[in-house]
């Protein structure tokens, strides 16, 4: 049965949190990349990118040369891609020391959590191309159902992307115009996702694994294939912390943090336009709940829970629970009530290069 419109109910008022574009796992000079640290921040800076989580592989080493912090209006965080060979790729935060990448998928997770850490399984539905077996034989996170897992980079955009191209024109097409060619996440991992969150909460993350594809000649990249700065306009994801950023890195490092490993968060293709402002939320009788927070139902009270979802430009908007959509509208407002338990989330699409185009995921709220 469809949630019921909450028209007439009073106004909802947006709860009050910052939101920071961030773009996730990218790799510089210190793994297998080819931009430095200073070069990437500035990429940032250039692309409007509020937040830069590097991630390279089985290295720390950015964090131990001084260069996590601010650059300008960007700020570079240092995590870590631990990368078995061939698969279990996981990208971690929060730990100050490198996470052994010979370790089995669940001992990875205990791993990075015993060190006070959290973290993401890095392109986990990968399965290798089809058309380009030989270069490829797909690199996917094989403990999925681990509750250990606390959560999925379930928008890989260049794996993703690259392992569904049909042959060399469409690789070129990618390269020269990616916009063109990336519409929406995979249906396979979406449903995946749904189905891991109806048992436990799993925060998802968009990732663009960015390398900047050349050949790092006397301290320049002349000629480069899916520069930073250009990548970096594509997918994001946002995070909602609750006060500004101070400009002291501890205490901003721990409220991104916090924010990731919380799910207070959503997927944003923002080359389809800027998706900051973003909201979805629930309240109930004075109770408020957050994207990635989880709720009873049924509550004392017997009130409904009413899920509101804000744009700051009109898109179709879907409520979607448990992998259904159950409330459709075309607008910057979504406002409904949730008449079942559930897992409800928000999907915001619109029309570019006469197509529809995924916008907005977000995280899920839980109501159990």
């Amino acid at each position: 049965m469809p949630s019921q419109p909450a028209s007439s109910q009073p106004a909802p008022s947006r709860p009050a949190l910052h939101d920071l574009a961030c773009v996730v796992h990218l790799h510089s000079t210190y793994s297998d990349g080819t931009g430095t640290v200073p070069e990437i921040a500035a990429a940032g800076r250039a692309a409007g990118v509020d937040v830069v989580l590097l991630t390279d592989h089985d290295t720390l080493e950015a964090r131990r040369r001084g260069e996590e912090g601010w650059y300008g209006s960007t700020l570079v965080l240092v995590g870590e891609e631990v990368s078995p060979p061939n698969e279990n790729h996981f990208l971690a935060f929060g730990v100050e020391t490198e996470i052994d990448r010979f370790l089995p998928p669940a001992e990875i997770c205990a791993a990075v959590t015993n060190a006070g850490g959290f973290g993401f399984a890095a392109h986990p539905f990968s399965s290798g191309s089809e058309r380009f077996r030989r270069g490829s034989g797909g690199m996917p996170w094989r403990a999925l159902d681990h509750e250990g897992l606390d959560g999925i980079e379930l928008w890989s955009f260049v794996t993703d992307t690259a392992e569904r191209l049909g042959g060399i024109r469409d690789a070129a097409r990618f390269v020269a115009r990616p916009g063109r060619v990336v519409d929406h996440p995979p249906e396979r991992n979406v449903a995946e996702w749904d189905r891991l969150c109806a048992t436990r909460r799993v925060v998802a993350i968009g990732g663009l694994d960015a390398h900047q594809f050349g050949w790092r000649v006397a301290g320049r990249v002349p000629l480069k294939l899916m520069s930073y700065s250009r990548s970096f306009r594509y997918l994001r994801t946002h995070v909602l912390v609750e006060r500004p950023l101070t400009g002291e890195l501890d205490d901003d490092r721990g409220q991104i943090h916090e924010a990731l490993r919380d799910g207070r968060c959503y997927l944003a293709m923002d080359s389809l336009g800027s998706a900051r402002e973003f909201s979805f939320w629930g309240e109930r009788d004075g109770e408020v709940v957050q994207m990635g927070g989880e709720e009873r139902f049924g509550g004392a009270g017997g009130g409904a829970w009413a899920l509101h979802a804000r744009t700051p430009r009109p898109a179709e908007l879907r409520l979607v629970r448990d992998g259904q959509p159950v409330e459709r509208t075309t607008g910057p407002a979504l406002d409904a009530r949730a008449d079942a338990p559930g897992v409800y989330r928000i999907e915001a699409r619109v029309r570019a290069s006469g197509r529809e185009r995924t916008w907005v995921l977000s995280n899920p709220i839980y109501l159990r």
